[in-house]
């Protein structure tokens, strides 16, 4: 029988291949089955991550139109134009908000609210509703990011190229999604901002008026942070938690006061570290490059870590 080859028996006629992939996927499924965590298998509601960055950029066309999406408006086609984008919006907007309430209920008590839906349109209309109000608000902060930078060129420059007028634009949405009591979908919104520009803003903080984040890359601003108007922050800022009080169990103790309270008119420069829920930045304080700070400062005040030392060595002329 020299010469001829022995095929092995494979049941069913799958390939070794086949074979390898089935084992793959039966040893997956049991992983499945062994911990819940980290797959969405027999439950029905989740929030697409896609439609609510969609509907971030549809916000974005309706506070500022003729800069995002179309070009070229006119008043005569302006009216038109913004109608649909409000129509499509209160759709995806309650769609998604269903979703997010549903979810939540779902996973908390193992089945879903037929309130969902009812409370989803309302609240997507009351979203809708405040868009007027919340474009004033964004207008400020455009003024601050100009009024701020000198190197900026005009009000154009800004919202059509600055990544912190981005952030800001996308918090200030979800953070009245947040304060309306929508889960989930605020954090997608900002953490989708963060990617895009790097900073970091929890739609939990509340910021005041006319804020500017110069630069934006690094900066970072905690879930309980309270800013104040008027406030001006660098690149690398970050308002964060000294520490995380913990139960008897040793798990994180939530809805606590974790991060500092900055008051009107203070100005944080680069690579600055603040931290701590009783850290209050006094109004009109300074506080500059590279400090690290866990206590409270009064109004007025300028902090400042003492220079290093230099030492610079010049090589003999040849």
């Amino acid at each position: 029988m020299g010469g001829v080859t022995r095929l092995r028996y494979i049941p069913d006629a799958m390939s070794s291949s086949d074979l390898e992939l089935k084992g793959l996927a039966d040893a997956l499924l049991r992983s499945y089955r062994a911990d819940p965590r980290g797959h969405h298998i027999n439950r029905k509601f989740l929030p697409s991550r896609a439609e609510i960055i969609d509907i971030v950029h549809l916000l974005l066309q309706v506070l500022y139109p003729g800069y995002v999406g179309r070009q070229g408006l006119t008043d005569e086609e302006v009216e038109y134009h913004v109608g649909g984008l409000l129509s499509t919006l209160r759709d995806k907007l309650a769609r998604q908000i269903e979703q997010c309430l549903c979810h939540q209920a779902e996973s908390e008590n193992g089945e879903t609210s037929e309130s969902c839906t009812p409370h989803a349109k309302k609240l997507a209309s009351q979203f809708l509703a405040g868009l007027p109000a919340l474009r004033t608000t964004l207008l400020d902060d455009v003024q601050a990011a100009y009024d701020g930078d000198p190197a900026a060129t005009s009000i154009d420059e800004i919202i059509l190229a600055y990544p912190g007028l981005l952030a800001v634009t996308v918090y200030r949405i979800a953070h009245e999604l947040h304060e309306m009591g929508v889960p989930l979908m605020p954090r997608i919104m900002t953490e989708w901002a963060h990617q895009k520009t790097g900073a970091d803003i929890h739609p939990g903080a509340h910021v005041g008026k006319s804020f500017f984040i110069d630069h934006a890359t690094g900066v970072v601003v905690g879930e309980t942070t309270r800013i104040g108007s008027n406030v001006k922050l660098y690149q690398g800022v970050t308002l964060g938690a000294m520490s995380h009080p913990r139960d008897e169990r040793g798990r994180v103790i939530r809805n606590t006061k974790r991060h500092p309270t900055v008051e009107d008119g203070v100005t944080v420069y680069a690579n600055a570290t603040v931290l701590g829920g009783e850290t209050t930045l006094g109004a009109g304080s300074i506080v500059g490059g590279g400090v690290f700070l866990t206590a409270s400062v009064p109004e007025g005040s300028r902090v400042a870590i003492t220079p290093p030392e230099l030492r610079v060595h010049v090589p003999p002329a040849r």
